[in-house]
Order: structure tokens, then sequence, then C-alpha cells
């Protein structure tokens, strides 16, 4: 039924970001998207760290940040000192380097903890929206809009549409923890 579409859309929207803010935390091996939400000062503006200059791979535990303007360098050491990625980079003058010390196996159990607690947020953002869409078609069940029936079947797929993104947020949560944990 078409009433479920935008509660439908919240919960694409709630997995989606919690995609996003996972791919952020660092698992063993450099991935730029650590770099994501780190913002450099660009000539008074503050512009994402992928807009200033070109970021590359070269070795699984190096990320290399090749600015387009050699005088903001200052800046994007600054700026990733300033942030809690927790390594210091390393300016030779043309661009910068970031080397990824290998994962202690405490640090990969912090890690794993933090991916779990962002699965378990997103899993009660999904409930949150299950909530709200119940509401509404109590709502409109009141007002006649819709029958009983309607109400009833509504409500069930409601549910199972809940079930399949609380499933989906565990694999995810799950590939992501074991991510970190292979060493």
């Amino acid at each position: 039924m078409s009433e479920i579409k935008p509660y439908e859309e919240r919960m694409q929207k709630t997995i989606a970001t919690l995609e996003s803010d996972l791919a952020t935390i660092r698992a063993g091996r450099a991935n730029p998207k650590v770099l994501d939400k780190i913002k450099v000062d660009y000539y008074g503006t503050e512009t994402p760290l992928a807009q200033v200059g070109n970021i590359t791979v070269p070795e699984a535990r190096l990320i290399q940040i090749q600015p387009w303007d050699a005088g903001v360098l200052k800046q994007i050491e600054k700026a990733i000192q300033a942030s809690d990625l927790g390594i210091n980079p390393t300016n030779d003058g043309k661009m910068i380097r970031l080397v990824f010390p290998e994962l202690t196996e405490e640090r990969r159990k912090e890690l794993t903890k933090d991916v779990k607690k962002k699965g378990d947020d997103a899993k009660v953002a999904i409930r949150n929206i299950r909530r709200d869409a119940i509401e509404a078609f109590k709502k409109m069940e009141k007002k006649s809009d819709i029958t009983e029936d309607d109400y009833s079947i509504l409500e069930k797929d409601t549910q199972k549409l809940t079930d399949k993104f609380v499933e989906n947020i565990d694999k995810i949560v799950d590939t992501k923890s074991k991510d970190i944990l292979t060493v």
C-alpha cells in the first residue's frame, strides 16, 4: 500500500546513514572515507578535505593527500591533528602522508563496540519510524480514511518492513565487526 512508502523511505535513509557512519570507522587498513568528516580552513571557508586535494591509498596502511594548492598544506595538517582520527600527519612540503598503525586487539574491541552501538541506534530509529507509521494509521482509521481491516494490514506490513530493516542492520553490523576483528 502506498501509505507505507514514506516510512519505508525514512527507514532506507536510516540504513544509508548507518552505512556512511560505519564507513568512517577504520578497520585495520587505510580507507579514505575516514577523512570524510574533516573540514579544512581553505581561504576562510570550511571545505571538505576531499575538495582541496587528491586522496590516494598507495599501500594498505597509508593515505596520501596531494593538495591542488600547496599553500593549504598547513591547514590540512592542522585539520587532521584537530580531528579525532588519532594519527599524526607527515608533511613533506608537497603532500601529506597518514600512516595507519596496526590496530591493537583492545582498539579492535573498542571499535566493534562502537559499531554495535551505531547499529543499536539505527534500530531505535527504525522502531521510532514504525511507531510514527502506526500512529498515523490509527489517526487515519479514526477519521474513517481507512477501514479496520486496512489498518490491520498496514500494521502487519509495517512490522514486516521493520523486521526486514532490523535484520539488514544486523547484517551490516556483523560484516563491519568481522572486518575490524580480522587482522
